[in-house]
């Protein structure tokens, strides 16, 4: 039933009128909620790694010939050193491959490392402890968690924005490996 019907059907007892400029802006915002969602395409250059520079908080997508984008981050929130064992509060150092992703991710979108491997295994196993795993780079932060407040406060993970999760998980495909510099 169309606005005009709906004024001429009320007419009878009471005149409904809905201004234009509010029917307008419905429209306009059921429209743009409809066209609204975390996955990007992505059509430029593929990215052929990826480094995170951890006493810098960069990470940084190379292309084949360039430098495609850089992203401001936050760590796990004892960054100092290499990822040993579950629990420690700390990012790997290393190189290793994006193997996995996860579009339902509790920190909007997630992009996962292959960490650990089998030297942090090893490690780990002979210290008679668990290298702990998991390592993802995510959105957020976490509800509570104020970014301006508290740089690194992952358990470990890579945290960007949400809006920065979506460029990346668009344009990092798995297998691109990535290293991780202290």
């Amino acid at each position: 039933m169309s606005i005009s019907a709906l004024t001429k059907e009320a007419s009878s007892s009471e005149t409904i009128r809905f201004p234009r400029r509010a029917v307008l802006l419905g429209g306009l915002a059921a429209f743009l909620s409809g066209c609204a969602s975390k996955f990007r395409s992505y059509g430029g250059p593929e990215v052929t790694r990826v480094r995170l520079y951890k006493g810098q908080r960069l990470l940084v997508l190379d292309g084949a010939d360039r430098v495609l984008q850089t992203y401001p981050v936050g760590l796990g929130f004892a960054p100092e050193g290499h990822k040993q064992f579950e629990g420690d509060g700390r990012t790997p150092e290393g190189t290793y491959i994006v193997d996995k992703r996860n579009p339902e991710s509790t920190y909007h979108l997630s992009v996962g490392i292959s960490y650990p491997n089998e030297a942090d295994i090893a490690f780990a196993e002979a210290q008679g402890l668990s290298p702990g795993g998991d390592i993802f780079i995510h959105g957020g932060p976490r509800p509570g968690i104020d970014p301006t407040d508290v740089r690194d406060w992952t358990a470990g993970c890579i945290a960007v924005t949400d809006r920065q999760i979506e460029e990346i998980y668009a344009m990092v495909k798995d297998g691109t490996p990535i290293d991780i510099y202290a």
